[in-house]
């Protein structure tokens, strides 16, 4: 079970300063809106905190777009709503520079690269599917199929309301080892550039019980290219003799994915 509830916390705790800009060519009228700044949770998803945003910009744009389903991008690049915002920022790294200014779009939605979202139940949706999906992994969904809806509300919830507490006194459940002490298959996703991510599966001890590192990890995945790979998770990067199964229990987002960031 994760342990280390400091550890937990800074991940929660972890925030981005966002400045949200509105595309000049969606401006109806000569008055150009103020930019409008967020500082947002690393784990949570855009969708879940630009309500505000969507406002401060509506009163902007022609009335035929005020009903359009909005979308964001950086640097011309539509940003993806599935992905953790965390996630996003540190597959742009380089790019960055604080506050990360991303551009506002209500019109154009760029069907062949982003999903649509026509609501906060879509991302509860995906998020569930996420956790379910993990724990098939780790506990063979043994952990979530006794999990009651209250349960999955209180996920949800903590999640999107941003409390540590009312989620963990969930999630804790889904990261026990119970009588064993691994997982039995780590869920990780692995994103590089623009590319979709990759996932696999990938077991937390090698043949001789031992309990891989994240160095061991990447010569599965990277073989003799492994000392070559630079990963980025939660904006730092973590050491190479990191345990994977302390890193998927104390470093994974709320849908219990590790989601590394690597570069060559």
């Amino acid at each position: 079970m994760a342990n280390d509830r400091e550890v937990l916390r800074e991940i929660w705790d972890g925030r981005i300063p966002v400045c949200f800009q509105l595309d000049s060519s969606e401006v109806n009228g000569l008055q150009a809106p103020d930019p409008y700044y967020l500082m947002v949770p690393r784990l949570s998803y855009f969708p879940l905190v630009t309500d505000k945003v969507r406002k401060h910009f509506q009163r902007f744009i022609h009335p035929d777009m005020k009903e359009s389903e909005m979308w964001i991008d950086f640097n011309g690049q539509p940003l993806k709503w599935h992905y953790p915002i965390g996630v996003l920022c540190d597959l742009h790294i380089p790019e960055i520079s604080l506050p990360w200014c991303v551009t506002v779009h209500f019109d154009k939605f760029p069907e062949s690269e982003l999903l649509h979202c026509p609501s906060r139940e879509a991302v509860e949706s995906y998020f569930m599917s996420c956790i379910k999906e993990a724990d098939v992994l780790k506990h063979r969904s043994q952990v979530v199929s006794n999990l009651q809806k209250k349960d999955h509300n209180q996920l949800w919830l903590g999640l999107q309301n941003d409390k540590f507490d009312q989620f963990w006194a969930v999630n804790r459940k889904l990261m026990e080892v119970n009588s064993e002490e691994t997982f039995k298959y780590i869920p990780f996703r692995l994103y590089q550039g623009d590319k979709p991510f990759s996932q696999r599966l990938v077991k937390p001890i090698n043949e001789e019980g031992q309990k891989k590192t994240l160095f061991h990890f990447l010569q599965e995945i990277y073989a003799e290219d492994a000392c070559k790979v630079k990963v980025t998770t939660h904006g730092v990067e973590p050491p190479p003799d990191t345990p994977l199964q302390w890193m998927s229990e104390h470093l994974s987002y709320p849908d219990n994915f590790l989601h590394l960031c690597v570069a060559f």
